[in-house]
């Protein structure tokens, strides 16, 4: 039988667990008299590359060519600047601030010209001649299977960065990862019926041009570039006819890790908006333990 609780008060409870009275506080409460470390001016030694805060999670609109052709999903934010060697430190709330300034505007459409005037008006906040934002976010995507015509939701995860330096302009970079199904030649090869197949995941990063506008949605551009090159696409909603058009079409075009990256690579090296990309292929391989990778850099 529980014992019965003389319960004492909350405030009791509170002393009981540590709480303690107030002390006497002296030190200024209005923020004109509050000595302010951050923007105190020294030799301190060294500039600094990248200054702010990242992990930020944030509601986001994202755009797209397919469908859904506008989705609200949460976004990873990376903010920084740099700051002189003379300087103690950055004003950390002001990222927030500015944040928040695009929410209370009617949301955070992530659009390239919207980043662009982001990170020069965050320059100007933080009384910086530069400012980076980094964002990461899921990008979800209709895919049909290709007898039924089942509609589904396959999603890739999406980095768009941009950086303004004053009387340099912008900057502009970004990255998609996607899942793919690769089947392997030598498997095939050797075989005398069937081949292992796996789970790929194709990495691109771009560098735009200075011309790229977002004419053309670079998202579902990079997707295609590693979809059109693998054994065959993932799809969230298979039948069985669906599976069987799968299953053939992964035979009918092996691919090795070495393949994919070489392959997606010239689809990249086609884009007039790409000025340098790096392509990587992570298999998980369906005999071995191991992954199996390869990956490239060029710049036009």
């Amino acid at each position: 039988m529980e014992r019965k609780l003389n319960m004492p008060s909350k405030e009791e409870r509170h002393k009981l667990f540590g709480s303690v009275e107030p002390g006497l506080k002296v030190k200024p409460t209005e923020k004109e008299q509050m000595p302010d470390l951050q923007n105190s001016k020294k030799d301190f030694l060294f500039s600094i590359n990248a200054v702010g805060i990242s992990n930020v999670k944030h509601p986001i609109i994202v755009p797209s060519e397919s469908n859904p052709k506008e989705q609200t999903t949460i976004a990873t934010f990376k903010m920084t600047s740099t700051i002189d060697y003379d300087a103690k430190g950055t004003n950390m709330s002001r990222f927030t601030e500015q944040l928040e300034a695009y929410r209370q505007a009617g949301g955070f459409v992530l659009t390239l010209s919207n980043l662009y005037d982001f990170t020069k008006e965050l320059a100007t906040r933080l009384k910086q001649k530069d400012a980076s934002i980094e964002v990461s976010f899921p990008w979800f995507y209709e895919r049909k299977g290709p007898s039924s015509q089942l509609i589904g939701l396959n999603h890739a995860e999406a980095v768009l960065a941009v950086t303004y330096k004053e009387g340099k302009g912008f900057t502009s970079s970004a990255k998609l990862v996607c899942a793919v199904t690769t089947l392997c030649p030598c498997s095939k090869e050797i075989s005398e019926y069937s081949a292992h197949n796996q789970r790929g995941y194709v990495s691109m990063e771009v560098t735009f041009t200075d011309s790229y506008k977002e004419e053309t949605d670079w998202k579902a551009t990079l997707l295609e570039a590693a979809e059109s090159n693998a054994s065959a696409m993932i799809h969230p909603v298979l039948k069985r006819p669906d599976e069987k058009m799968v299953t053939e079409t992964a035979y009918e075009n092996p691919r090795f890790v070495e393949d994919m990256v070489r392959l997606v690579a010239a689809d990249l090296y086609e884009l007039n908006f790409v000025q340098a990309f790096k392509v990587e292929c992570r298999n998980e391989e369906s005999i071995h333990l191991h992954d199996a990778i390869a990956s490239l850099s060029y710049e036009k």
